[in-house]
């Protein structure tokens, strides 16, 4: 592939094999169940019009694949600087990204673009849609010299000894690196919410596509329930739950070798390049000054292996943006050590926070979570206890329901608090996974602050700054002393005016 990225040019035409499987794969992936219902139920001499059917498909989809490649187009405008993509079959699309709205620009490699030799590059913004412009199939060369003008904006004509010291990029010493061995504590102590919600959706699909398949085949399910029901008994049920606990460690051990596994950090010029990924190989090179909010965790275990989760949000336009989406503006770093949170901290923050003027909420934090999330579900589950007759020998359940909730409040109204010096804001919030969220002034993009009229006789308020990549709030404080604060910061957004971005 050409070089010069101020000329037009298309994908390595290799991608065609890429695209065509890429669209196959999703017509398999949504009629799935009717080829296998028709592979079983479809008779001998029919079958020959199934293959059919499938051979017309591919052959559709590599022509649909080489028109793509014919009319996708991406080139450099050095005098606007700007980078346009032209796109589309029918409906042509030009999209114009501004170079210096880029936020990051990811290098990936799947399974099959590594068999095909290629690579993806994915331009990410601020913008609504998450990604602005993936390009499919490019050469490793190619890859790494269009990110290096992506992100430095300089001339788009790339001299031959250029072409060696960008390609080395991903080569340059690491001044971190995250082993196996500290993964495997990761995957052993965080990220259960996220392993659970994947193993439930799991059991979701398996049962979902079971009961098709049931009605397919016409096979009596009261049988299969009776059947299930006999084998049940007190001992198989912590049998089983003790294989959903192991099934549930493995799958968030497996989460994080894929995700995370050979991760390591470098510094390249006025940026930071992160490098992961077990079999789709993943690479992201960002500019700390795009950094909204730095932020790092820890939870009891962790503390003690001496390690800690940091993640490094950027900006994302407003609510329009999916959950998936919103997490490609976060970079996560698990595992690591207080010296490399510090390395990191003090090259996205230029400096370490200090620690200053600390405030904490009233009193008054505890009272309609204890409300609302305690005892009036612990009312309604006694209310049906006493009147029916199977729920009433678990009423001791409620109990330790509510002596739970309550230590689990206390701890959260304890944690909740905000540290403010002069060029630094830190939340700290959490019950188990405690997490510190590290804004500067000049990130603040907007604040509000808001009081219940039964607080006002008291002076509580709560506080929202509001910031690219999200908001950070702050509840139940002194409502004088956030009034003064909200003074205070805005008088340093004018005085210094600073780029936020």
């Amino acid at each position: 592939m050409n070089n010069d990225f101020s000329k037009p040019q298309r994908e390595s035409a290799v991608g065609i094999i890429l695209m065509a499987l890429h669209t196959i794969f999703k017509i398999v992936k949504g009629t799935f169940f009717v080829f296998v219902l028709a592979f079983v139920k479809m008779p001998t001499t029919s079958f020959i019009y199934l293959l059919l059917g499938i051979g017309v498909i591919v052959l559709i989809s590599f022509f649909f694949a080489y028109l793509w490649y014919l009319k996708f187009t991406f080139f450099l405008d050095k005098d606007k600087q700007e980078f346009v993509v032209n796109k589309g079959i029918f409906n042509r699309d030009q999209v114009i990204i501004q170079l210096d709205k880029i936020q990051q620009v990811n290098i990936n490699q799947s399974i099959l673009q590594k068999i095909i030799g290629i690579y993806g590059l994915k331009i990410d913004t601020a913008g609504a849609h998450g990604e602005e412009v993936s390009i499919k199939a490019i050469d490793e060369t190619s890859a790494y010299n269009l990110k290096e003008h992506l992100l430095s904006r300089k001339n788009t004509t790339v001299e031959a000894s250029e072409n060696k010291e960008v390609k080395k990029l991903n080569d340059e010493a690491p001044f971190l690196k995250i082993s196996s061995w500290t993964l495997l504590k990761v995957g052993l102590t965080s990220n259960y919410g996220q392993s659970f919600a994947l193993l439930a959706a799991f059991f979701y699909t398996v049962i979902y596509e079971g009961r098709q398949l049931l009605n397919a085949f016409k096979i009596d399910e009261d049988k299969i329930q009776s059947t299930v029901t006999g084998m049940l008994t007190i001992v198989t049920a912590f049998i089983l739950i003790a294989v959903l606990l192991i099934v549930l460690l493995i799958i968030n051990l497996i989460r994080t070798f894929y995700k995370y596994f050979e991760l390591q950090i470098s510094k390249h010029q006025h940026s930071l390049l992160l490098s992961s990924g077990l079999i789709a190989k993943k690479n992201t090179l960002v500019s700390p000054e795009k950094v909204q909010i730095t932020k790092y965790s820890q939870n009891y275990f962790q503390k003690k292996l001496d390690m800690l989760n940091m993640s490094l949000k950027q900006a994302h336009f407003g609510e329009s943006k999916k959950g998936h989406e919103m997490q490609g503006n976060t970079m996560e770093i698990p595992g690591c050590n207080l010296a490399e949170r510090d390395e990191l901290l003090k090259i996205i923050l230029g400096k370490l926070p200090q620690q200053n003027s600390t405030f904490i909420p009233d009193w008054r934090f505890l009272n309609l979570p204890i409300f609302f999330k305690l005892v009036c579900p612990v009312i309604i589950f006694l209310i049906i206890a006493l009147n029916v007759q199977e729920v009433k020998p678990f009423m001791g359940l409620a109990a330790v329901y509510f002596l739970l909730g309550v230590i689990m409040i206390y701890v959260s109204y304890k944690k909740h608090h905000i540290t403010v010096s002069e060029d630094f804001i830190v939340k700290q919030s959490g019950i188990w996974d405690i997490s510190h969220e590290i804004i500067t002034p000049n990130k603040i993009q907007a604040i509000t602050t808001f009081q219940y009229p039964w607080h006002r006789g008291v002076d509580v308020g709560h506080l929202n700054l509001h910031t690219a990549a999200g908001q950070i709030r702050f509840k139940y404080g002194n409502y004088t002393e956030i009034k003064l604060l909200v003074n205070y910061w805005l008088y340093q957004v004018e005085r210094q005016n600073e780029s936020w971005m």
